[in-house]
This record gives structure tokens, C-alpha cells and sequence, in this order.
């Protein structure tokens, strides 16, 4: 196993640690908020499946955040075992972020998630849904100060570089926090990200409905989680278009080796073409069996058919593998596509039609895209990731000079032990998903504890 890459199988490594780590915020972000949703909407019409939607997938909440929680510490430990040297380096700004994201967000959520899971008939609906509220604040806190840090990675400002004294060695050294915090990038990796989320919540909660539905569930319970998946969706989707749009303008001028990835874009020229599906060979700089559309790959990026799309043969030695960028950009669209086409069918059918009944196509559609939004967010994230290479952060450290001194077989064996729990963990994980919306139906009434909101009136 020597003859192995270590630096690559440290990247295998945490990639794998990220992407299982990052199925459950991408959903718990938004997920709280639904939850929110339905509370006032329960507080606000007195209807009670209002709150056999918010008991069901709070449970999927609390799974999904449990996992996510466990997940992120093991996905820690690695900037010790493996990039120690990314702390090193730059620990000076990480390190500070980690620690407000845990002080002002972590906390918030540990503290009010008891009382949102087991305090409903514990203590007044107001005060339950106030911790409903923080829940949900303190997921998007969280993943606001993650981004901070990821955004910074990808566009670092507001330092200065300073000897430390050892062996030559450089170190970080903050000179305007306000600027670290909203450095360039992050408006754009923030809402776009937000977005994701809401966007793999909808899609969840529509999924789990649709199963439901599929299953002879025609519960008023079931069609209003349909409706509200459906419709979250059918919104956020024309949002993050017009967010992604942005968000690859403002990496056109931040990081545009990245951009000529996306694209396959070899040399820098105007009137680009739109590399639709080809295969992109670094052997001989060239795409092999390409089909292009002449002038749109500038039109998409600068706004107009004779801007200038930069060309990777400009950056050699400091530009990403081009096919996983390549092809990772074209799944997510494809898939952001595809929800959009989803969700607008789905939101006439069941907004449109008189009887407001989803016909059973439409119902094992949703459910085939129960997943869809994990499928982009993650393809996006990659692409994210994936383009800053070389660098770990951009400009200031190289991801090959920020690996530890670890062995090649001692990466493999602990990346094949990640890998299996990993998969077993999922399995299970959805597994439990859908056992509980097979047996959503035999779940009780929830009882309303005598506050309620909806008490019915004494004479």
C-alpha cells in the first residue's frame, strides 16, 4: 500500500467523512424551519393534522441531527490526524470560526431541542414554539459560520502572512475580522446553500408524503405535507437559479480556473461555446467528443456572446481535475432541472385541479425525487471543492503541503472502516425514514395539553 497516495487517500478520506457529514445539515438546516411552518400554521387554523405533520418529521429532524452531530465530530478529528497542518497554517482565523459556530449556534440548538422534542405538553405552545424558532436559528447560525470559514478558504482576505520562527514556516494572522466574515464570496455560498437545503427538505417531505400517499394514506395530514413540499420547492428552485447564476459570476472573478473547468474550457476566447456533454482529455488539452453550442458558455458567464471565458491552459499546474468539476456542474443543473419541471407539475396538479388529488404518476414521481436534492447539493459541493484545487485555501496553502506525516496503508485501512460504517449507517438511516411513514398512519392523535392554543371553550 506504500505505493499509494497518501495525499490522495487523506482527500478520499475526508470527502467521504463531508459527504456523509453533509446529507444531515443539508436537510436539519431547512427541515427546522418547515417544522416552524407547520406549528404556526397548526396555532393559526386550529387544524390538528398541522401538528401530526410537525410530531412526523420532527422525528426525521431529531434522526437527521443526531447523525449530523456525530458525524461532524468524527469529520473534526481529521484536522488533527490528517491536515495538521491546515491548522497550523491558518488556525489563527479557523479556529476562532469553529468556536462561534459552537458557542452561538451549537449550543442554541442542544439547549432548545429538548424542549422542542419532549416539552409540547411540558410547557405553554407560545414557549414551544419559541424553541421551535431557536432550533431552526440555530441550525442556519451554524451553517453560517461553516460557510464563513468555507467562503474564506475559497476567497481569503482581511490577513497578513508572518513568519512563526520555525523551520520557515508561515502562519495567519487575522488584521480584519469584518472582512474574514463577509469576505467576497460567502453572500453568494450562504444563499446558495440556504437554498439547497430548503430545497432537499422540500423534497423530502413531499417524498415521505407521496410514500404515504402511494400506500393508501389519504390523510388531510399527508395531503398538506404534499402541498407544502411541492410548493417550498416550486419557489426556492427559479430563487437558486438566479442565486447560482450569481454565485458563478462572483467565482468568475474570484477563482476562474474554476469556471474553465465547469466549462472545459481549454483556452481563453471569446464567443465560448456551451460544452454540453463531452469528455474532457488533460492528456492532450482538448474534449473529446464534444457537443457544443456555439457562443452560450459566454452568454451564461459574462452576460453577453463575445465575453470572455478564461481558458485552463492559462493556469497549468494550478487549475482542478477538469471531468469531476465538468461533469459534477452538469449533474447538479440537470438535476436542479429536473426539480424545477417536479415541483411546477406537482404544484398544479395539486393547487390547480379542482379535486386537488395527485394522480398516482405524479405521486411515484415525487417519490423517485425524494432524494434529488441530496444528489445536487452534493454534486454542487464537489464541484465547490473539487475546483479549488491545488489549493486547500486559495492562494495561501496547498492542499499537498498541509497533509501530516501518515502513512499510505494506515489512511486506506481507516478511509475502508469510514467507508463500511458509512454504508450501513445510511442503509439504516433510510430504512428508518421510510419505517416510520409506513407507520405514520398508526401513530396516535396527538393529544393537545389543556393551554393549547385551540382548547375548545368552556360555556
Amino acid at each position: 500500500m506504500e505505493s499509494l497516495d497518501p495525499v490522495l487517500l487523506a482527500r478520499l478520506q475526508f470527502a467521504a467523512n463531508v459527504t456523509f457529514h453533509f446529507i444531515f445539515p443539508a436537510l436539519t438546516i431547512a427541515l427546522g424551519w418547515v417544522l416552524l411552518f407547520f406549528k404556526l400554521a397548526y396555532a393559526h387554523t386550529g387544524k390538528l393534522y398541522w401538528m401530526e405533520n410537525y410530531f412526523f418529521y420532527t422525528k426525521i429532524f431529531a434522526l437527521s441531527f443526531a447523525l449530523g452531530v456525530v458525524s461532524g465530530i468524527t469529520m473534526s478529528f481529521q484536522f488533527g490526524t490528517n491536515w495538521p497542518r491546515f491548522m497550523e497554517t491558518v488556525g489563527n482565523v479557523a479556529g476562532p470560526l469553529l468556536a462561534y459556530e459552537v458557542l452561538t449556534a451549537f449550543f442554541l440548538e442542544a439547549t432548545f431541542l429538548g424542549v422542542m422534542l419532549f416539552g409540547f405538553r411540558k410547557v405553554p405552545d407560545k414557549l414551544h414554539t419559541i424553541a421551535t424558532l431557536l432550533v431552526a436559528l440555530g441550525t442556519t447560525l451554524s451553517a453560517f459560520w461553516i460557510l464563513v470559514l468555507n467562503s474564506w478558504m475559497h476567497t481569503p482576505v482581511g490577513f497578513e502572512m508572518l513568519p512563526t520562527g520555525l523551520n520557515g514556516a508561515w502562519q495567519a494572522h487575522p488584521t480584519d475580522w469584518l472582512a474574514i466574515v463577509f469576505n467576497p464570496s460567502m453572500p453568494y455560498r450562504m444563499a446558495h446553500t440556504l437554498l439547497a437545503s430548503g430545497i432537499t427538505a422540500a423534497f423530502v417531505v413531499a417524498g415521505l408524503a407521496a410514500y404515504r400517499w402511494l400506500r393508501d394514506d389519504r390523510s388531510q395530514a399527508v395531503r398538506a405535507a404534499l402541498k407544502t413540499g411541492v410548493t417550498l420547492a416550486a419557489v426556492l428552485l427559479p430563487l437558486q437559479i438566479l442565486v447560482g447564476h450569481a454565485h458563478g459570476v462572483n467565482t468568475l472573478e474570484y477563482q476562474p480556473a474554476k469556471i474553465a473547468a465547469m466549462e472545459a474550457n481549454w483556452n481563453t476566447q471569446a464567443r465560448a461555446p456551451l460544452v454540453v456533454f463531452a469528455h474532457p482529455n488533460e492528456a492532450t488539452r482538448t474534449n473529446d467528443y464534444a457537443l457544443e453550442i456555439p457562443g452560450l458558455a459566454s452568454w451564461f458567464v459574462t452576460g453577453s456572446v463575445n465575453g470572455v471565458v478564461p481558458g485552463l491552459n492559462d493556469y497549468v499546474g494550478n487549475h482542478p481535475p477538469v471531468s469531476p468539476v465538468f461533469w459534477g456542474f452538469r449533474l447538479m443543473v440537470g438535476m436542479g432541472l429536473l426539480m424545477l419541471a417536479a415541483s411546477w407539475v406537482g404544484a398544479y396538479w395539486l393547487w390547480c385541479r379542482k379535486d386537488g388529488q395527485p394522480p398516482r404518476w405524479l405521486a411515484q414521481g415525487l417519490l423517485l425525487m425524494f432524494g434529488s436534492g441530496w444528489v445536487a447539493t452534493l454534486s454542487g459541493w464537489y464541484v465547490t471543492e473539487v475546483g479549488r484545487q491545488p489549493w486547500l485555501v486559495s492562494g495561501v496553502l496547498r492542499t499537498a503541503d498541509a497533509v501530516g506525516p501518515v502513512h499510505a496503508d494506515t489512511i486506506a485501512l481507516t478511509l475502508a472502516g469510514y467507508l463500511i460504517t458509512y454504508a450501513l449507517l445510511l442503509v439504516a438511516y433510510f430504512s428508518t425514514l421510510f419505517y416510520l411513514a409506513r407507520h405514520a398512519k398508526d401513530a396516535k392523535t396527538p393529544t393537545l395539553p389543556s393551554w393549547s392554543y385551540h382548547q375548545p371553550k368552556k360555556a
